[in-house]
């Protein structure tokens, strides 16, 4: 414990990282907790500014309305926040979102002789994939009985996967996990975050005296697939030539680089949930 408290005090910016990773725990497991409009709030900030955050990655490349993209991903959240959507409508209103970028290209090519429909349609509804179907699932899980208990499930995971991840890499990690990518992530970071991932699971199946397998399961997959998707948001950020994703978040930078492994790992649990119930 005093090498802990020394390490701490010897890394200012790992304070500043540790005390706004608290905030985020308590909003966050505050908000599931409460559920309702307090959920459904947290989510749509959260979504909404990562939404923009993404915009803003694509924009270094490629060309889409900001207005659309940004309109569509609300109109997605309130609409299942609401309850007026399910999966079914939210699938049908990304197919709509795609058609009324191209009706929009139509008429730019009409007005000015250029298009470029193509990009436009796959920049606007690769945010919406992205990033707000798999918030609007986490909105979907809280909806129902027991979707408290995955919620925390799924975030616990995932948070005891970043850290264990962190420390084993840094302290034991010697063999690149993709160098290309994310050239100080190992192989043994990743067994390590894989693995308190998994033991999170199986206690906190213990703790709320629920069958193992289904938290076990999702243990299991938020070790994994959280951290390829904390490389895929790594992509992202190469190829956008940046190094965060935004400064929302003291010491960790935008809401996608704290919040990209849920990304992934929200959609696995709304599967498994839909499986389990």
């Amino acid at each position: 414990m005093e090498k802990l408290k020394a390490f701490l005090r010897s890394s200012p910016d790992l304070q500043l990282r540790a005390f706004s990773s608290v905030l985020i725990v308590l909003a966050v497991i505050g908000g599931i907790i409460l559920g309702g409009y307090v959920w459904d709030a947290i989510v749509i900030l959260i979504a909404t500014l990562s939404l923009w955050e993404f915009y803003k990655l694509q924009s270094s490349r490629i060309s889409a309305s900001p207005a659309l993209v940004m309109l569509s991903g609300l109109f997605i959240l309130l609409g299942t926040a609401l309850g007026i959507m399910n999966l079914s409508t939210i699938l049908c209103s990304i197919s709509a979102i795609a058609f009324i970028a191209l009706f929009l290209e139509v008429l730019k090519r009409q007005v000015s002789g250029e298009s470029n429909a193509l990009v436009s349609m796959g920049g606007t509804v690769a945010g919406i994939a992205y990033v707000i179907l798999p918030w609007s699932f986490m909105i979907l899980i809280r909806s129902r009985e027991l979707g408290a208990m995955f919620l925390i499930t799924l975030f616990f995971c995932t948070w005891s996967c970043d850290v264990a991840a962190y420390f084993v890499g840094s302290h034991l990690g010697k063999t690149p996990l993709c160098s290309q990518v994310s050239p100080h992530k190992t192989w043994e970071g990743f067994l390590g975050g894989a693995a308190a991932s998994l033991m999170c699971g199986g206690l906190l199946a213990l703790f709320f005296s629920f069958p193992p397998m289904p938290l076990l399961l999702m243990g299991l997959l938020c070790g994994i697939a959280g951290q390829l998707g904390d490389l895929g948001e790594s992509v992202l950020k190469r190829e956008a030539g940046v190094k965060d994703t935004g400064s929302v978040i003291p010491g960790h930078g935008g809401l996608l680089d704290r919040f990209d492994s849920i990304l992934v790992n929200g959609t696995l649990a709304f599967v498994i949930f839909e499986l389990v119930g």
